[in-house]
């Protein structure tokens, strides 16, 4: 039977980025159920890095230590991870406080915007939009660069990735997990649960009491419309409430509602009634003609039920690791995130590109 140190289960980006940190190091192997990894909430993510996303909370502690990774391409990626774009949060008659501003200052702190700004940089605006808050660091991440680099780093090191690896069950034999999943037997010494939507599934199956995590639907729009020059447009949301949209290419852009419907576990497809809401919404907060959806798609963002991320070793079972949670922040904060848990799965000091951010703040139990 083969063994190794560590098995990761799920092969999306929270599976894929602890590959890269741990491989190398220990031996890892990373199983995923799909064909593809990351065919589901990674793969289907329209992720930017913004730094006021999360409010003040753990989570953008981990969002702000990511940065300076993505700056650098890692670990290694040959494309660039980010793309300058900037963010408008559009604000009305009331000037509504950005209350997600919270601690940030230096270059990511908001500038506020009055409508004559905002006309020279979104022409087309209805009127009830009055100012803005601007975040010139807002960018978009380069998804697909980013978990290829992550696998390709995995197995550069000497880990192992496998797909149509279906985890089956696991039981604690003394020191070593015994796996069974669909592709054959696995003995590890760490059993890491990366399995997203699911994970308490995962947790079941391995006799692990679940966290009760909460997978979500989010529905997003390619619309043609009648206006040119969107390419790069800035991500445009009214505080987050109701809406986004940022311009794709030349005369089209992504529209999302941001809702958030509560689902089982599944392969997410976009629901029409949420297809029609984004395009409400849009239609009422620019005066652009929509000419044609050109494509419609949804994924899962999983939540615990307490809202925030859930990274460490379960308090009752030994050798099982949790890394679930990240909602919609699990791309921009999968750098940092990676790396804290690469640490405690190794019993280490947090490192200094860590420096404020505590372990326990995301302990699994509380």
């Amino acid at each position: 039977m083969e063994r190794v140190d560590v098995l990761i289960v799920g092969g999306g980006i929270a599976g894929a980025s602890l590959g890269a940190r741990l491989a190398g190091s220990t031996k890892v192997t990373i199983i995923e159920a799909e064909d593809l990894c990351g065919r589901h909430a990674t793969g289907r993510s329209a992720a930017f890095w913004q730094a006021s996303l999360g409010g003040d909370t753990p989570e953008r502690r981990l969002s702000l230590a990511s940065k300076p990774m993505f700056d650098v391409n890692w670990p290694g990626s040959e494309t660039p991870l980010l793309r300058a774009r900037g963010a408008v949060h559009l604000t009305g008659p009331c000037g509504e406080a950005f209350d997600e501003i919270g601690d940030l200052s230096g270059e990511y702190a908001p500038r506020h915007l009055d409508r004559a700004e905002l006309d020279r940089l979104i022409p087309g605006l209805r009127e009830q939009w009055t100012g803005a808050w601007h975040e010139s660091t807002c960018a978009d991440i380069e998804v697909a660069a980013f978990h290829n680099a992550c696998l390709s780093a995995t197995r550069r090191q000497g880990g192992e990735v496998r797909t149509d690896a279906t985890f089956l069950a696991a039981r604690r034999s003394g020191d070593l997990w015994q796996v069974e999943t669909s592709a054959g037997p696995i003995e590890a010494g760490t059993l890491v649960n990366a399995a997203g939507a699911w994970g308490d599934q995962v947790a079941e199956r391995a006799g692990v009491a679940p966290l009760g995590l909460l997978p979500k639907r989010r529905t997003v729009v390619q619309l043609r419309v009648g206006r040119r020059g969107l390419r790069d447009l800035p991500f445009v949301t009214d505080l987050h409430e109701s809406f986004y949209f940022k311009g794709e290419g030349d005369n089209n852009v992504w529209v999302c509602p941001l809702d958030e419907t509560l689902v089982d576990p599944c392969d997410a497809a976009p629901e029409e009634i949420d297809v029609a809401t984004a395009i409400d919404r849009f239609e009422k907060a620019v005066d652009w003609p929509v000419e044609a959806v050109e494509r419609k798609w949804a994924g899962l963002r999983t939540f615990a039920p307490d809202k925030g991320m859930k990274f460490g070793f379960d308090p009752q079972t030994e050798g099982f690791f949790w890394c679930v949670g990240q909602g919609g922040m699990g791309i921009q904060t999968a750098p940092a995130a990676s790396l804290l848990c690469a640490a405690l799965i190794k019993g280490e000091a947090l490192p200094g590109e860590l420096a404020g951010i505590n372990a326990i703040d995301f302990a699994p139990r509380g």
